[in-house]
């Protein structure tokens, strides 16, 4: 997949100055990988925030080419959860060990079934709503052949799917798959020359707020409201400027609190939002446009994903799933139990 993505910038291995990789678990973190590639890198990086952790690596790289620090960095993820069976033994370690799982919460999807039952409660917000994301979702997987789940969903079918942890059902779950992807990042200057359409880094920002959900501030409001905010007013746009929006969609809950917090709408209107369509091909904001980690893939930490996505988008290569005339993208990412957000603008040349 490194290759793959080096051969596509017209680089080399010998080009990779700045290595960023983390994983779940213990292996293939930066100094891992770099040895594996046979690569001795002025700068390594193996920030773990979960899903959010490879746009904080974007951010983190663009900060290191900006400063001089390295001239070409690699970004690559690589998880096999599905064929190793692994499980959720990161996220019941310390005090989660001694205060949830005692009490029954299964994790990490009772962790987010409080988030969506505190948001019905206070903003009237139904089943019905959630599902819908997971209709709009397999919309977009039925148009990219590599998505595993690719059969329409109707909302009928959703709402019949079996419930998991209250009011959280099957179908408002993310896959669990093998899967791996890599970016490479480079200065401006230098991308001009190289051999795809350079896509532009205009805003990028992070912000975590807990670990455990049992000191999250706010169920119903993520960190994505502070990293969002920071990221559109770097990058110079408006939530309204966005073409093409690649939201983390660990759970259908994930992304309507994004939608909320990144200001797409407003507090508590997440459900109308999605409940008119606006997730939808041909719909006001287009989302998971791969079909995303409910219906594509999901390997774990799903966030090199998001960036992939969004910049095929931009580069008009998306065949039946491509957005006309995408010329902005947001990829959010967010990572632990709505723990650690990190939002990241990207623009084609016209947007500079």
């Amino acid at each position: 997949m490194a290759r793959e993505a080096l051969a596509d910038a017209g680089l080399a291995l010998s080009d990779v100055d700045g290595i960023f990789s983390c994983t779940g678990g213990t292996l293939m973190h930066s100094v891992e990988l770099a040895e594996y590639l046979g690569i001795q890198p002025r700068w390594t990086d193996s920030t773990n925030t979960g899903g959010s952790a490879f746009e904080v690596h974007v951010e983190h790289a663009a900060a290191a080419i900006h400063a001089g620090l390295c001239d070409v960095a690699l970004v690559v993820y690589a998880g096999l959860p599905r064929s190793s069976r692994g499980g959720i033994g990161a996220l019941v370690t310390g005090p989660r060990a001694e205060w949830e799982l005692p009490y029954g919460i299964l994790l990490p999807t009772g962790a987010y079934a409080l988030a969506a039952s505190r948001h019905m409660a206070q903003y009237g917000t139904r089943a019905e709503h959630l599902a819908q994301i997971a209709v709009s979702t397999r919309e977009w997987a039925a148009r990219n052949p590599r998505a595993r789940l690719q059969k329409p969903l109707t909302l009928d079918e959703a709402m019949s799917s079996p419930v998991i942890a209250s009011p959280l059902r099957k179908i408002d779950c993310c896959l669990v798959t093998d899967g791996a992807g890599a970016i490479v990042m480079t200065s401006a200057e230098r991308a001009r020359d190289l051999r795809r359409p350079p896509i532009y880094v205009l805003g990028a920002a992070t912000s975590h707020s807990h670990s455990s959900i049992m000191q999250m501030p706010d169920l119903t409001e993520t960190c994505g409201v502070e990293s969002g905010s920071r990221a559109f007013a770097m990058a110079g746009v408006q939530p309204a400027d966005v073409d093409v929006a690649e939201l983390y969609d660990s759970f259908t809950i994930t992304v309507l609190l994004a939608l909320e917090d990144l200001g797409f709408c407003k507090k508590g209107e997440g459900g109308e939002f999605v409940a008119s369509g606006a997730l939808d091909p041909g719909g006001a904001l287009p989302a998971q446009t791969s079909g995303g980690g409910l219906c594509y893939t999901h390997p774990g930490m799903f966030g090199i994903f998001l960036l992939v996505e969004a910049v095929r988008q931009l580069r008009g290569e998306c065949g039946p799933r491509q957005v006309e005339g995408a010329r902005v993208a947001v990829a959010h990412g967010c990572g632990g139990v709505l723990s650690a957000t990190s939002t990241v603008v990207l623009g084609t040349g016209e947007t500079l």
